[in-house]
């Protein structure tokens, strides 16, 4: 800041910084200290109760990029130091981070890196347009004229840029466009990993951190999904504070910025970052002093809850049952048949149909890295090369450009039209975590396979690789739609209470609040660490939509059926014929069970399915008469049978008749859905 102002300015907004960090760091450790106790007492009590689930079949890896790197390559960086792009080598490890250096060389020896990124609660650009328009319009009163020069030029036409609203930018440029969009999965993946949210290993301190950062927007009017939720704690209340603090920023440091509108904007982005890594310096210092006076009271209250376990249950449930009764219930339910339950149906839709795409992919990109890996071991199936294949596989999850179909296809959900109404900022949190879903799936899956697949070749050694992958193969696919299918219904569960609960918080808190502290007094004192009353508010008006989008959920037909399309001819008939899959692939959407072909576009479930149900139908009637022919030759008494009249010979003309009608309907594209079995029946046998 004392680079572009006097050391007065300077020194007025540090201390405008400090006193902005101080009250809000105060009042966020109040609701922490509070929040903790509660977070400890569900702990303890999950810990004695248990809460069964459905179990996972895929096997989990623990820790899974251990001493792995994501991805490695150089790119062009812009200097901000002496206005200049520069080739950096950049290595990206197992934790995300991005570390730069001066060439590859540098790297392989070990030298420490110039740099590290960190993309917690940034963006990826891939246009200077984009780029430029935000930088404006991040002053305000401050608009570039039209025509005007920017304060920066990209050294080619694909640029990769990320963008943060407080923090430093980092600008990039490739040669050409593979490469752009290779890089830039490759940072959205940095990306996405970087604003997953705080790990729930912990289930004290990341719930009543949490809770404390929604209880404290809810306080200021912030009822709705926060897209800056991202980052370790220290990130997130820098967050926190820059929300309030940034309009003040601007009111100070904006009428004494100099010079031309390129210089303006670009001493605002050097302040904003400085004050940025001053807010972060201070809010971690004041979060490990409240985290360390939480932990110290660990023990004791810990203590107290299992002490009392039985009482404090017995008291959170009789106010429970009084809050329900007489406050939330008698206006909850006029908000629900109004607000809420119109919408539960379509909003279900719009997050089921590309989740769903995006699952489905996931099994088909692991069944094509198989189909290569079986066709490689067919010309040379030794070890070495089984072995060079699983490493490939190993890493597949965390392939950013390999995974990048699987996320395309989710980064198409949108809530227009539903964003303002539920106050929901951006689908992105929505599409961030169901991509993180599919890359912990994708990551079971492989090792999953990988266990199966090395039992396998245990026992039996590496003749027939290609039928011991399809088995294999088999197996693991089972097991992944019964876990996707889970895990998608629990998504699209936690997907809707986010968007509707803030919602009916915001609506319901102004009537209920004013009810609420009377309650307090039902509560023992020595029980009021563990039991607020606010959090049974929100409970309940939780439970209260949760039955309604239980309904929604089953009330709307949810396909857990795949067909991949490597899947339905086994891999070691193949041979050394030239593969051409030329299979349908079953694509679920919404209501309407629809087939696509790859490279066809995507059609009703009509004709397609209409040829599937006449083969089949066939096959039933072939097993049917084989036991009818069975049967008349065990029995003596014919009159048991409907067309006991008819001798073998009668049976295959009745059956090369069907057979015929099938063919026919089939060039028709026609086939009647209702009653078809005994149609075709009847009219063959006439």
């Amino acid at each position: 800041i004392g680079l572009v102002f006097n050391t007065t300015i300077a020194l007025t907004t540090c201390v405008c910084v400090a006193a902005r960090t101080g009250n809000v760091m105060g009042e966020f450790g109040c609701l922490y200290e509070q929040q903790y106790a509660v977070a400890l007492f569900n702990k303890v009590r999950y810990d004695i109760e248990g809460v069964g689930g459905p179990q996972p079949q895929l096997l989990h890896r623990k820790i899974p990029l251990e001493n792995k790197s994501i991805f490695s390559g150089s790119l062009s960086q812009y200097l901000e130091e002496n206005k200049k792009w520069r080739n950096h080598f950049f290595f990206i490890s197992d934790s995300y981070n991005i570390d730069y250096y001066d060439s590859k060389a540098s790297h392989d020896r070990r030298h420490n890196p110039k740099g590290t990124i960190n993309c917690a609660g940034y963006k990826v650009l891939t246009s200077m347009e984009q780029y430029l328009d935000l930088i404006s319009n991040s002053l305000p009163g401050v608009k570039a004229k039209v025509g005007s020069s920017p304060f920066l030029k990209c050294a080619t036409q694909f640029p990769l840029i990320l963008w943060h609203p407080y923090a430093r930018h980092y600008c990039f440029c490739v040669l050409t466009e593979k490469e752009q969009q290779k890089w830039h999965a490759v940072l959205q993946d940095c990306v996405r990993h970087a604003n997953n949210g705080l790990s729930e290993e912990n289930r004290v301190q990341t719930p009543a951190f949490t809770d404390a950062v929604r209880i404290y927007r809810q306080t200021k009017g912030h009822y709705g999904t926060w897209e800056m939720m991202c980052g370790v704690p220290s990130q997130i209340l820098s967050n926190l504070v820059m929300e309030d603090l940034l309009p003040e920023l601007k009111e100070l440091i904006s009428p004494r910025l100099k010079g031309k509108l390129p210089e303006r904007q670009r001493n605002w982005m050097l302040i904003s970052d400085a004050v940025y890594s001053l807010v972060q310096r201070q809010c971690q210092d004041q979060y490990e002093a409240v985290l360390q006076k939480c932990e110290a009271a660990h023990s004791s209250l810990e203590a107290s809850i299992r002490t009392d376990m039985d009482q404090i249950i017995t008291s959170k449930e009789h106010v429970t049952n009084k809050i329900r009764g007489k406050v939330v219930l008698p206006k909850a339910e006029k908000l629900l048949k109004v607000s809420i339950q119109p919408y539960i149906s379509s909003i279900l839709e719009a997050l089921m149909e590309p989740t769903s795409r995006g699952f489905f992919e996931v099994r088909d990109v692991f069944s094509r890295e198989l189909l290569d890996m079986s066709k490689n071991t067919l010309n040379e199936g030794t070890k070495e090369t089984v072995a060079q294949h699983m490493e490939k596989i190993f890493m597949l999850a965390f392939h950013p450009v390999k995974m990048q179909s699987c996320y395309e296809k989710v980064e198409r959900l949108s809530l227009e039209g539903l964003q303002q109404r539920f106050d929901v900022s951006s689908p992105s949190v929505f599409v961030h975590r169901a991509q993180i879903l599919m890359r912990e799936q994708m990551d079971n899956l492989v090792y999953t396979f990988e266990q199966i697949f090395h039992q396998s070749l245990e026992s039996q050694g590496t003749e027939d690789l290609c039928k011991t992958i399809q088995r294999c193969q088999d197996r693991v696919i089972k097991k992944f739609d019964y876990d996707s299918s889970t895990v998608r219904k629990r998504f699209f569960r936690e997907a809707l209470l986010q968007i509707f609960i803030p919602y009916m918080l915001k609506q319901l808190s102004p009537a209920c609040a004013s009810e609420l502290p009377r309650f307090q007094e039902l509560i023992f004192e020595d029980f009021s660490r563990f039991i607020l009353v606010e959090n049974i508010f929100e409970e309940v008006v939780l439970h209260s939509v949760m039955k309604d989008i239980m309904m929604g959920q089953s009330s709307t037909v949810f396909s857990t059926c795949f067909v991949c399309a490597a899947a339905n001819v086994p891999l070691y008939l193949y041979g050394d014929i030239p593969l051409k899959i030329n299979c349908f692939k079953l694509v679920y959407s919404f209501n309407t069970l629809t087939m696509s072909r790859p490279g066809v576009p995507v059609c009703c479930f009509g004709h397609k399915v209409q040829y599937y149900i006449a083969h089949c139908s066939f096959v039933i009637l072939c097993v049917i008469f084989v036991i009818f022919t069975s049967a008349r030759r065990l029995c003596n008494h014919r009159s048991l049978f409907v067309c006991s009249q008819h001798n073998s010979k009668s049976y295959g003309r009745i059956f090369t008749k069907f057979l015929q009608n099938v063919r026919k309907s089939k060039s028709n594209n026609r086939l009647d859905s209702g009653g078809h079995l005994s149609q075709f029946w009847i009219t063959s046998k006439i």
